[in-house]
């Protein structure tokens, strides 16, 4: 048992790291979309509304502009009447319901009628560096037309399909960082407001919630004018945005090692200080026991059709019912409680009921751990320099730290070089195709870091110890990506995924569920191995009810009474 003040480490990247665990992440307190609306609340950040120019059918613009300390945003939505049959999630689509940028500051006449000869074309148009953000959205038909049908009827919509939907509008991009002529991140990156990871794109979803709210409300209106019923804002609230990812996001972690990192690092930092912990209050166990409580109301709404998924909520459902009888029979107060708890969950639960406690016991901790977003961007502009001086037997050391369990892997079977990453000519989005079966081998991307490894680790076996890798890389220039890798792991222990990312069991949804957890994204729904369904904001309080008692435990249902 551990001293009183001993300090539990954080939990090993070779245990951290694996693609199943990554893939059962859950959001937390440290998660982007919780961030952002904690600082809007304690800033006091304003809203306003100044167009809402929409007609009957439900065409037409509208602005909300968001005024922080020092700058404000606005977005500018532009909504479409589009026929059923051009609706599509897939990103080769070229209409939506509804289209979005987010402007920095707050747009003129003159610069929301270029936008409105842009924007709605997305990809086949260009925005300007004043545009933070460029993003789309389609309706949820059949939710989207119960709001409305019940609202002008005077009724209020059935929360149940409001809790089984989750959203009315699905976003399927919100592109940034320089996409289409949107501004670079070096723009942004130095204000206090927008440095943590996509604090502009987390924010152009949360106005785009509004939006929608209130565009459901005017279509509801224009059907059934005066005896039109208001949204309960009781009900809206549970109204988040959807969204729709694929593969085009799993590979930013594979190329961002510093960035991801950092974010694994962050949340495992903070689960260590809070396992190192001798003692709780009563205070802090009556916080967590009350956060359980809703955490499991809000995993009873979580529903898919997918087989993983179908099967990892039955262990998740199991889990809960293991937590609740360990709760039953534990006090949290004393003895390391919470060391004991991830150390008992470790042997009781599946992955899935892990994660969701190690996220569940950093809520009652924001002075402990709150502090630590901080250090969730990636400012470390030279981890990508190349060190050439370095020794071979440093290099080696180095790879073998990170990919150790790579080395031993049979390379030459089928089975674990099947799959290869390549970029489609059509949409310039990532894709991943079948080695054997289609003929992609001279397109493939550099996203194998395994199986590289193993490479320029047995390149490196002939040459002696001593010699710089400056000298082995002049030879084999191919290595270059490898042996970066291998450095950066100096910095960004949690930086690689310990797992083989070209198997023929590679599942893609773990990387994207991984990075989705960390915007704070709940309920997903994977489609396919390799596209999932989320809900973004659902329970957040809307921009006229955002209070520093409001902004940040949303993400739990609250029991009815």
């Amino acid at each position: 048992m551990n001293s009183a003040g001993a300090h539990i480490p954080r939990r090993d990247p070779a245990q951290v790291m694996r693609l199943s665990r990554l893939g059962s992440l859950h959001q937390c307190r440290l998660s982007f979309m919780r961030q952002l609306t904690r600082r809007m609340a304690q800033e006091n950040w304003t809203f306003s509304r100044p167009v809402f120019d929409i007609d009957a059918n439900g065409v037409g613009h509208a602005v909300y502009t968001a005024q922080g300390l020092t700058h404000a945003y606005s977005l500018v939505a532009f909504a479409h009447d589009l026929p059923p049959e051009q609706r599509s999630d897939r990103v080769i689509a070229e209409a939506w319901d509804a289209t979005f940028t987010l402007f920095d500051g707050i747009p003129t006449a003159d610069d929301i009628d270029r936008l409105s000869k842009n924007v709605p074309l997305q990809e086949a148009g260009r925005v300007s560096e004043n545009e933070l953000s460029l993003s789309r959205a389609n309706r949820s038909v059949r939710l989207w037309a119960h709001v409305v049908d019940q609202l002008a009827v005077g009724q209020q919509p059935d929360v149940q399909q409001i809790y089984q939907v989750g959203y009315l509008m699905r976003t399927t991009a919100v592109y940034g960082s320089g996409k289409f002529g949107a501004a670079d991140r070096e723009k942004t990156a130095a204000r206090p407001e927008l440095n943590a990871p996509f604090q502009t794109e987390m924010l152009s979803v949360y106005l785009t919630r509004t939006f929608v709210r209130d565009l459901v409300q005017h279509m509801a209106r224009a059907k059934g004018g005066d005896q039109t019923a208001q949204l309960d804002p009781a009900i809206a609230r549970w109204l988040g945005i959807g969204n729709s990812t694929g593969l085009g996001m799993a590979p930013f972690i594979v190329n961002h090692p510093v960035l991801f990192n950092n974010w694994i690092m962050v949340r495992e930092e903070a689960i260590a200080r809070v396992r190192s912990l001798p003692t709780a209050s009563e205070t802090e166990e009556k916080q967590f026991r009350d956060t359980f409580a809703r955490s499991r109301l809000s995993m009873s709404w979580w529903q898919s059709e997918h087989p993983i998924q179908i099967e990892k909520l039955a262990d998740l459902t199991s889990d809960l019912l293991a937590i609740t009888e360990y709760l039953d029979q534990n006090n949290l107060t004393q003895d390391h409680p919470w060391d004991r708890l991830i150390r008992w969950s470790e042997t009781a639960l599946s992955e899935e009921g892990q994660e969701l406690l190690a996220s569940l016991i950093l809520e009652p901790y924001g002075d402990l751990v709150d502090g630590l977003t901080s250090c969730m961007a990636d400012s470390n502009t030279q981890a990508q320099v190349i060190d050439g001086a370095m020794s071979v037997a440093e290099v080696r050391a180095l790879i073998q730290a990170s990919f150790d369990w790579a080395l031993d892997l049979d390379w030459a079977a089928e089975a674990n070089r099947a799959r290869a990453w390549y970029v489609s000519e059509e949409k310039l989005e990532p894709r991943l195709g079948e080695r054997f079966e289609e003929p992609i081998a001279d397109y493939e991307q550099p996203l194998a870091p395994a199986r590289d490894a193993a490479i320029a680790f047995a390149a490196l076996s002939d040459w002696h110890d001593d010699v710089p890798i400056a000298e082995f890389l002049t030879r084999h220039p191919e290595h270059r990506h490898t042996i970066r890798r291998a450095q950066i792991g100096r910095v960004a222990p949690y930086g690689e995924i310990r797992d083989n990312t070209i198997s023929a069991s590679v599942m893609p949804i773990d990387m994207l569920r991984a990075k989705l957890s960390f915007f704070g994204a709940t309920h997903f729904d994977p489609r396919s191995d390799r596209w999932v369904r989320i809900c973004m904001y659902a329970g957040a309080p809307y921009p006229e009810d955002l209070t520093s008692e409001t902004a940040d435990m949303w993400v739990y249902p609250e029991p009815a009474a």
